[in-house]
C-alpha cells in the first residue's frame, strides 16, 4: 500500500469536494445511504469475521458490542448519512463582514480543512459516520481503522466508495488503510504534505501515540474518565437515577461514568443504595477506605483505579467532605471529558460549573448526553477534550477552517 499515493489522490479529491455544490452532497450521502440498506447482507457477513476473532481472542463483552453489527446497526449509520444530508452545510458561511477605511472588503468565511485523517478503534460505525461528515464538508477523508474491525470496515469503504463514484465524484473522497501495521499508522503520521488535520478516536495509548509522533496537527479526542459527584444535598431518587443511565445504558463508551465521587456526610445512607443498585447490574465497585466501612464488600481502590477508563462492568468511588475537595479530585483525575455533579445546592452547583476543566460540566443530568445528536448538532466525528479550535462533539462546523476574502478595487499600502 503506497500512503503517498493515497494522499495525493485524496488531495485531489479534496479540491473537487471543496466547490461541489451542497445538493450535490446530499443527494450523494443519500445514494451512498441506500447502497448500505441495500448490501446490508454483505456488510454483516464481513462483520461476522471480524467479532468471530474478536470472541476467538478473549475480548471483552463490552468491547465486542462496540464492534458487533446487525441489521438495526447498519441501517442506523444509513440514517446517520441521511441526517447529515438534511443538515445545514457551513462551507462558505460567511462569519464576519467589514469594511477598512481604505475602502478594502474584507470577509470571513467558513471553508473545508482539505484532508482529514481518522485512526480509530473498534466501532466500525465510525467508517460511515466519518465519510458523512467530512463529505457533506467537503473534506477528503483518509481512514485507519483497528484489525479488529478490518473486515467490517474495508467492506464499508467499498460501498461509500462505489455510492461516491455512482454519483459522478472522485471515489477517493473516502480511502481506506487497510494495512493495520504499526509501521504503516507511523508512515500515516508524516503524510503532512497531503493531510491537513489527524484526529484519532480511540483508547489512551492510541491517542497518545498520535499525539507523541504526528507530524500532521491533531485533535485530540477524549478517553472518558468521567465523574458523577454526589453532593451532600443531593436528592438520592435522582443521583441513583442519573448514575445508573450514565454507568449502566451502554458501558463500552467514552461518555459513560467510570468514576463516582460521594460527600462523606451523606455516604452512610447513600452507599448501601447505590451498592444494591449497580450489583443488580454487575458491576464491580472500587471504593476508598471510608467508603468500604460502609459497604465492607466492596473491592478496595488503587491509585490507578481513580484514574482509569473501565469500558467495562468497574466504577471507582471517592468519599470527599466538600464540594471543592470533589473538583479537585475530579481536576486531577478526569480526561476533560464530561463530568457532573448531582445537588440542590446552586451555590455548588455554579463552583462546579466555573471551576472542573471538562469540555461538558453537567448539573443534574447524565453524562451520556455528551453526543452530538443529544446536542442537536447531528452525527459527530468525537468529542474533543483540547482547547484549541474545538471542544467537546466535533460537528460539521468543527470540520471546516476559515479564510479571509479581501476585495479591494486598486488599493495599494502606503
Amino acid at each position: 500500500m503506497n500512503l503517498m499515493i493515497m494522499g495525493k489522490e485524496a488531495k485531489l479529491a479534496s479540491e473537487i469536494l471543496a466547490i461541489t455544490e451542497t445538493s450535490r452532497k446530499n443527494e450523494t450521502l443519500c445514494h451512498t445511504a441506500e447502497l448500505l440498506e441495500r448490501e446490508f447482507e454483505s456488510v454483516l457477513a464481513a462483520n461476522a469475521i471480524d467479532v468471530a476473532n474478536a470472541e476467538q481472542k478473549g475480548v471483552s463483552p463490552a468491547m465486542v458490542d462496540r464492534l458487533r453489527l446487525d441489521q438495526k446497526r447498519v441501517y442506523a449509520m444509513a440514517n446517520g448519512l441521511r441526517s447529515v444530508a438534511k443538515l445545514p452545510d457551513p462551507v462558505g458561511e460567511v462569519l464576519e463582514e467589514f469594511t477598512r477605511p481604505n475602502g478594502i472588503a474584507i470577509s470571513k468565511v467558513r471553508v473545508p480543512f482539505g484532508v482529514i485523517g481518522i485512526i480509530y478503534e473498534s466501532r466500525p460505525n465510525v467508517t460511515a459516520d466519518a465519510f458523512g461528515l467530512c463529505f457533506k464538508t467537503g473534506n477528503a477523508v483518509i481512514l485507519r481503522g483497528g484489525s479488529d474491525a478490518i473486515h467490517s470496515n474495508t467492506r464499508i469503504a467499498e460501498l461509500l466508495r462505489q455510492g461516491v463514484r455512482e454519483c459522478g465524484l472522485p471515489e477517493n473522497s473516502i480511502s481506506l488503510i487497510t494495512d493495520t501495521s504499526r509501521e504503516t499508522v507511523n508512515e500515516f503520521m508524516r503524510l503532512n504534505r497531503f493531510v491537513d488535520v489527524l484526529i484519532p478516536r480511540g483508547g489512551a495509548g492510541l491517542i497518545q501515540n498520535v499525539i507523541e509522533n504526528s507530524l500532521i496537527p491533531v485533535i485530540e479526542t477524549g478517553t472518558g474518565n468521567c465523574h458523577v459527584y454526589v453532593d451532600e444535598s443531593a436528592d438520592f431518587d435522582m443521583a441513583l437515577k442519573i448514575i445508573l443511565n450514565a454507568k449502566t445504558q451502554r458501558m463500552g463508551v467514552c461518555n459513560a461514568c467510570e468514576s463516582l465521587v460521594i460527600h462523606e456526610k451523606i455516604a452512610e445512607s447513600f452507599l448501601p443504595k447505590l451498592y444494591e443498585m449497580l450489583s443488580e447490574k454487575n458491576v464491580v465497585m472500587r471504593a476508598d477506605e471510608e467508603a468500604r466501612g460502609y459497604v465492607p464488600a466492596m473491592e478496595a481502590a488503587t491509585e490507578e483505579d481513580f484514574a482509569k477508563e473501565y469500558l467495562g462492568s468497574l466504577i471507582s468511588i471517592k468519599t470527599v467532605s466538600s464540594v471543592s475537595e470533589a473538583i479537585q479530585h475530579i481536576n486531577h483525575y478526569h480526561t476533560r471529558h464530561s463530568d457532573a455533579i448531582v445537588t440542590n445546592d446552586a451555590a455548588n452547583a455554579e463552583q462546579f460549573l466555573k471551576q472542573i476543566d471538562s469540555a461538558c460540566v453537567y448539573v443534574n443530568a447524565s453524562t451520556r448526553f455528551t453526543d452530538g445528536e443529544e446536542f442537536g448538532f447531528g452525527a459527530e466525528i468525537g468529542i474533543s477534550t483540547q482547547k484549541l479550535h474545538a471542544r467537546g462533539p466535533m460537528g460539521l462546523r468543527e470540520l471546516t477552517s476559515y479564510k479571509y476574502l479581501i476585495r479591494g478595487e486598486g488599493q495599494v499600502r502606503g
